[in-house]
């Protein structure tokens, strides 16, 4: 079965170094080696987002980072609303930029659509300007 990807808005983070901390500040309410966001949606087609699909990280306007679903959970926190929590590996890894605009909610993200890893060495890189990583996109050079 092919993958599918979730695309989400890392609302108040200004870079990688933003979603890194605020993670570890959660660390100790989430479970050992997880990371684990809420939302209000559940994804349908869940059985691809479970086998190898990632959250895309979008960032000041561009895709900049993604963490591996490992799981889904469904969460009440108190209101009587039911949500569901991706799990999430607690790893971070950097993408190249790949510009996007502002949304709500999350998105689906095909895999030919996501943007490849930052290989080791270049995950500190200043990512690209939106505007600039959009220019290459579209010319291909992404």
């Amino acid at each position: 079965m092919s993958h599918i990807n979730i695309l989400k808005l890392c609302v108040g983070a200004t870079s990688v170094e933003d979603l890194l901390d605020w993670q570890v500040s959660q660390r100790p309410h989430w479970p050992k080696g997880c990371a684990v966001h809420v939302t209000r949606m559940w994804p349908k087609r869940e059985a691809e987002v479970l086998s190898g699909g990632s959250l895309y990280w979008v960032i000041k306007g561009a895709i900049l980072a993604r963490q591996r679903i490992v799981g889904l959970e469904q969460v009440n926190l108190g209101d009587g609303i039911s949500r569901c929590a991706l799990v999430l590996d607690a790893k971070v890894i950097r993408t190249e930029a790949a510009p996007r605009r502002p949304f709500q909610g999350w998105r689906y993200l095909d895999p030919n659509d996501s943007p490849r890893d930052l290989r080791e060495g270049r995950a500190k890189d200043d990512p690209l300007p939106p505007a600039l990583a959009q220019a290459l996109a579209e010319i291909g050079l992404r």
